[in-house]
């Protein structure tokens, strides 16, 4: 394999693949830490896809190899009911070929070359992109009976119960049954989903701030465990089960919590509004509940950072920028933006330069996108 050239599956491993499949990122238009409290969320795919090639083997030998790992021809190896948390990246295909295990489904060994353009740590949901690509590709692989939905429920059993995230369902549903430039709002307690179109008039714009977060790191289990305790002293099994006319009760809990519960139930109601608003194709209302969503999330759930705050400002001061918001678990990663139609290239590169100028950060416009160049 010569130096700064990219392995195809032929070069790593001797054969052509028999299987190739893709599963996309998602930006979330709104319903923040909303999923893993039994809430409603609003994600849509992005153009951004993880690229799974993949052959089947004959013993029960995994072979795998990631393009995004930036440590050029290493094989990583297992066997197949060996699957050992390593703290790296192929520990996303041990949970998957764990979990899959787990629930009876006959595998045997195989060889894998992944390839992302989700970028990792950006808000936008790779490791669900990474979970939905790999299901995908064995479901196709081993003719496993599994649809969409289960497949992306496994997702999140990859991530909750072996990679050690205490993710909710948003993200992996999302990956395995949202659409670009559709909406997907899901109900996570009942599991009902209704695809929305993005109303005409408007452009989406997704920022990578260059600050990159972790859901296996302490803040976001931390939130999680709030938002329980909160539940319990309240006395209900979920704080989805909470209004506003509690926020009086909630606010009386020891701080934080009141005001964990305080957005939680705000932005339950928001994307509801939101919805409402998309299909009436209510864009000054839409930007509002943007704002209102981020402001909610730096001030009540604290996941926002300087960085992240400085991009949601600098659209804010922006006329052709309807709305701005964090997107993701936060504590990073990347802003989306509503912008006026016709607008948010333009828009984009200008905030993204002025970001840059103030923050010393390297942003990337992940939407509108810019043409690019496979490597899959």
């Amino acid at each position: 394999m010569k130096r700064g050239v990219t392995p195809s599956f032929q070069d790593l491993y001797g054969h052509p693949p028999e299987t190739i499949v893709q599963a996309p990122g998602r930006v979330n238009l709104i319903g923040e830490h909303t999923d893993y409290n039994g809430g409603f969320v609003l994600p849509m795919a992005i153009p951004q896809q993880t690229h799974v090639e993949l052959r089947k083997r004959e013993d029960r030998r995994v072979r795998a190899f990631s393009l995004n790992t930036g440590q050029r021809g290493e094989i990583l190896e297992y066997e197949l009911g060996q699957e050992d948390r390593r703290k790296r990246w192929i520990d996303y295909l041990q949970g998957v070929t764990y979990v899959l295990r787990r629930a009876g489904h006959a595998l045997t060994g195989f060889e894998v070359r992944i390839h992302s353009e989700v970028p990792l740590g950006s808000g936008l949901s790779s490791s669900a992109s990474l979970d939905v690509s790999l299901l995908r590709a064995l479901r196709q692989a081993f003719s496993l009976p599994l649809d969409d939905v289960q497949i992306a429920l496994l997702g999140q059993q990859v991530e909750v119960d072996f990679v050690g995230a205490p993710v909710g369902v948003m993200d992996p549903m999302a990956a395995s049954i949202a659409g670009v430039g559709v909406a997907l709002f899901l109900d996570t307690r009942e599991m009902r989903f209704e695809r929305v179109p993005l109303p005409p008039g408007v452009d989406l714009i997704v920022i990578n701030s260059g600050v990159a977060h972790n859901h296996s790191a302490g803040d976001y289990r931390v939130r999680r465990a709030e938002c329980e305790r909160a539940a319990e002293l309240l006395g209900v099994k979920q704080l989805r089960d909470l209004t506003e006319a509690d926020l009086p009760r909630a606010e009386k809990l020891p701080d934080p919590l009141g005001r964990r519960v305080r957005h939680i139930v705000t932005e339950n109601a928001r994307v509801l509004a939101t919805v409402e608003a998309l299909r009436k194709a209510d864009l000054p209302t839409l930007g509002t509940l943007f704002y209102a969503s981020h402001d909610s999330q730096r001030l009540d759930y604290e996941v926002s950072v300087p960085e992240i705050d400085l991009l949601v400002d600098l659209g804010r001061a922006d006329p052709d920028v309807y709305g701005a918001r964090l997107t993701g678990g936060g504590f990073g990663g990347s802003v989306v933006m509503l912008a006026r139609e016709g607008a948010g290239a333009a828009v984009a590169a200008r905030i993204a330069r002025r970001y840059a100028d103030q923050s010393g950060q390297r942003p990337a416009i992940l939407l509108p996108q810019a043409p690019v160049s496979r490597q899959a």
